[in-house]
């Protein structure tokens, strides 16, 4: 399978896997701005993804692990049809903004994988199924 990468910036990082067994291609950012808070990365990329696909865009587990950073979305979901820049959008969860240590520019800012579709009609019923669990939230299979 392939997944179209563009670059609508020389300085534009084509994703690469960095292991031959990575769940996931890494996205490099080339640019920053502090808005609200949060940093929204450029990564000067746009992509073709195929029809009956999207992109899983994903936070890097070591800026979570380290550097308490993560995507403000959590998961990022791009569509078959969206031809513009990715752009990541980064959260910081520490103490303070001030002294967060921010992935810089020319860095792995998220990662992401192709991921196939289940085309999905849905309709309506007019009775719930019944399982074991039932309406049991949070816990509930825990206890």
């Amino acid at each position: 399978m392939k997944l179209g990468a563009y670059k609508l910036d020389q300085r534009a990082v084509i994703p690469e896997f960095k292991t031959a067994q990575a769940a996931c291609f890494d996205i490099v950012a080339i640019g920053r701005e502090i808005i609200g808070g949060n940093a929204v990365y450029s990564t000067g990329l746009a992509l073709e993804i195929p029809d009956g696909y999207c992109v899983e865009v994903y936070s890097r587990s070591g800026h979570g692990f380290r550097d308490d950073l993560r995507l403000s979305n959590c998961v990022g979901i791009i569509d078959a049809d969206y031809t513009g820049e990715i752009k990541v959008k980064m959260a910081y969860d520490g103490p303070s903004f001030l002294t967060a240590e921010w992935p810089w520019v020319n860095e792995r800012v998220a990662q992401a994988k192709l991921v196939k579709l289940v085309k999905t009609e849905i309709v309506e019923v007019y009775e719930q199924k019944e399982t074991e669990r039932g309406t049991g939230g949070f816990g509930s299979t825990g206890k």
